[in-house]
């Protein structure tokens, strides 16, 4: 088992806490950040462990791995690796353990992370409380630990591109004598290949990747500067944006972190100093915002790195949560300092009892006899998913969605005990299909604390939304029926759980039935974009209706591309090409494919590369049928070759629907 980062943080804490001083810096107007906001800048983070199994659950490592210290035998009150005890009321799977039963008498069972329904829980929490993404923890995989660890990865991907969250993989450098080569081949033989998932976080347009432990100086990281910056510049040559998890004293290179890593520290795109250990109280919170937070925003802002810091809810053991004031005065301090990013630690990490994952609320849900406390164990009563909650406002608060406040906003429990909390909104609303009287729609799944009972398409039309249509509560995809032909519509969705309350509306979406007669050019005088063009013919030539006036790319640099965006996702039926013609342009021969978007960002093939003959005796003209069903709101163009001249060239670009 690898050992936690808490145990080797300890000692230096008094030094790092000592003599808190006044708060008189002034708030900060704006974030400060060396990049603009991605998937990892501006955004909330979690560590996310994943590294809980139980025997029977069919994982590789094959016992109760990180639940108790000998994970052959069942974890008990003598034979537990965990200090807080998780409320496994929403896992569909869960195994008994030998522990005494829970104080309201029910059995003591612990969910796998290795069941995908597990993670599917976790990430819908995300989804559900605001969390944008996931740093999956993978410490050295070449071990026995390792198809297990790998498995996981398998798992958080799906989960994250089920529930609309991001991830990305943090390596752990603890205990791993040869790293520098080991992460390197890990990285391309098998983590690498994640990165092709619509869920993983990028930054800069880089995927992300996370090194945690280099500078660290203590016995389980004793790596010289020169492997760690080689390893560095290894991943950032890989086209990678690279954080580093570094100690909490990097910027001083004292205490924590060895000397001569400057240069390493200032080799990372992102730098997230380690803070488990470090702080356990209001004012220890309050001396790191002077000594810490500030000065390390202002180093990092001076060499072009960005920033992400730690914000902790607390052990449960030590007492340091204090009813979420611990963890809102650290959310408060970002605030005011202007830090946009933050990494919370942990998400599920219930053996150091600093997760944020729901976690039982009294001692009735605590195994009797087992000596592990509740979030309730200052005497306040706090729900399961109060952290959850509390680390939703708190990124609401940094991203200025409600104001900065030193006052905690988030109530410890719900008053009355009923469901208040409404869905997470549907994801990714999307038109996937369209007729002459129908629009068919698709979206990611929303989450709920209870549990999602239904979804309702809205039609909107000036500033109202009236509903027309109606899905169950595993739906996914519905189609709206009898519309109205060649008519635009704009649409949004809401989910709704079983208290009758609503989702805030997810993203709309604007789509135009397809036409009484498929004779209407769709794509007359509509805007134009093109990958090039060359002098003044320009993309807007293709659709001005005179046939001498063209388009033309760079020329001898194919591929080549001509986009038009035809207002609203359409059903589209085919695509009339021509050049000018005879006897201004003689016989030509062009390799054009066809893709559809109804976003312009993400595009699919709708017919692939076809050679068009233009024949001045046909009127130059040439024609490319599409799929039945095919809809699309922008249409590109992709030409790769052309026998007359060596460029892309259309003088009329017509679309028609289906």
């Amino acid at each position: 088992m690898a050992v936690t980062r808490r145990a080797m943080l300890q000692a230096a804490t008094a030094a790092g806490v000592a003599g808190a001083v006044g708060l008189t810096r002034p708030a900060v107007a704006g974030p400060a950040a060396a990049s603009p906001a991605g998937d990892v800048v501006g955004k909330v983070t979690v560590g996310y462990q994943g590294w809980f199994a139980c025997a029977g659950d069919g994982a590789p490592i094959n016992g109760w791995w990180h639940w108790s210290h000998h994970w052959s035998q069942a974890p008990s009150a003598t034979n537990k690796a965990i200090v807080a005890w998780p409320d496994v009321r929403d896992y569909p799977a869960t195994y008994r353990t030998a522990f005494n039963a829970l104080g309201n008498g029910q059995p003591a069972s612990l969910f796998s992370s290795y069941d995908q329904s597990t993670v599917d829980v976790h990430f819908r929490w995300m989804k559900q409380y605001g969390i944008d993404t996931a740093a999956l923890q993978r410490f050295n995989p070449t071990g026995g630990e390792g198809p297990t660890r790998d498995a996981m990865a398998v798992k958080v991907r799906d989960a994250a591109e089920a529930h609309g969250v991001k991830f990305y993989v943090m390596y752990d450098v603890s205990d791993w004598a040869t790293m520098q080569t080991d992460i390197k081949a890990d990285w391309t033989g098998k983590m690498r290949a994640h990165t092709s998932s619509s869920a993983y976080a990028r930054q800069n347009g880089k995927p992300v990747v996370c090194v945690w432990g280099f500078g660290f100086n203590d016995n389980q990281r004793p790596f010289a500067p020169e492997p760690c910056l080689d390893v560095v510049n290894w991943f950032k040559a890989q086209g990678c944006y690279v954080i580093g998890g570094v100690p909490t004293w990097w910027r001083t290179g004292d205490r924590d972190s060895r000397p001569g890593f400057a240069g390493v520290y200032h080799a990372f795109d992102m730098l997230s100093p380690w803070m488990v250990g470090r702080i356990g109280s209001v004012a220890d919170a309050d001396n790191f915002y002077n000594v810490a937070t500030v000065p390390d925003l202002a180093e990092c802002t001076a060499h072009g790195i960005d920033y992400q810091p730690c914000v902790l809810p607390g052990g449960v053991t030590e007492r340091q949560r204090a009813h979420g004031d611990f963890m809102w005065r650290q959310f408060y301090n970002m605030g005011r300092a202007g830090v946009p990013s933050v990494y919370i630690s942990m998400f599920d990490e219930y053996n150091e009892g600093n997760q944020i994952a729901k976690t039982a609320e009294s001692q009735a849900w605590v195994p009797t006899g087992s000596g592990l406390l509740a979030l309730d164990e200052d005497g306040t009563p706090c729900s399961s998913d109060y952290y959850l909650r509390l680390t939703g406002d708190g990124g609401r608060m940094l991203k200025g969605q409600i104001p900065l406040t030193a006052v905690r906003p988030t109530p410890t429990s719900v008053v009355g005990g009923g469901d208040t909390l409404p869905p997470t909104a549907p994801g990714n609303l999307r038109v996937t299909a369209v007729t002459g009287t129908t629009v068919t729609l698709a979206w990611i799944a929303a989450g709920d604390n209870v549990g999602v009972t239904g979804y309702r398409i809205r039609r909107i039309t000036g500033d109202t939304a009236t509903p027309v249509a109606a899905a169950g509560a595993n739906a996914t995809t519905l189609t709206v029926t009898g519309l109205t032909a060649s008519t635009s519509y704009t649409f949004d969705a809401q989910a709704l759980d079983a208290a009758g309350l609503a989702s805030e509306p997810s993203g709309r979406v604007t789509a135009t039935t397809a036409g009484d007669s498929p004779n209407t050019d769709l794509a007359r005088h509509r805007p134009t974009t093109a990958s090039s063009h060359t002098q003044a013919y320009g993309s807007a030539h293709a659709v001005d209706g005179d046939p001498h006036t063209y388009w033309e790319s760079a020329n001898h640099a194919f591929p080549q591309w001509l986009q038009v965006d035809l207002g609203a996702a359409t059903g589209v039926g085919r695509v009339v090409l021509a050049v000018p013609p005879s006897p201004a342009w003689a016989a030509r021969t062009q390799t054009v494919a066809v893709q559809g978007s109804t976003d312009g960002v993400s595009f699919s093939s709708l017919r692939g590369a076809t050679a068009l003959t233009f024949d001045p005796s046909r009127g130059n003209t040439a024609t490319l049928s599409l799929p039945a069903g095919a809809t699309a709101r922008h249409v590109r163009l992709v030409f790769t070759a052309n026998t007359g001249w060596p460029a892309g060239q259309v003088a009329d670009l017509r679309v028609y629907g289906a």
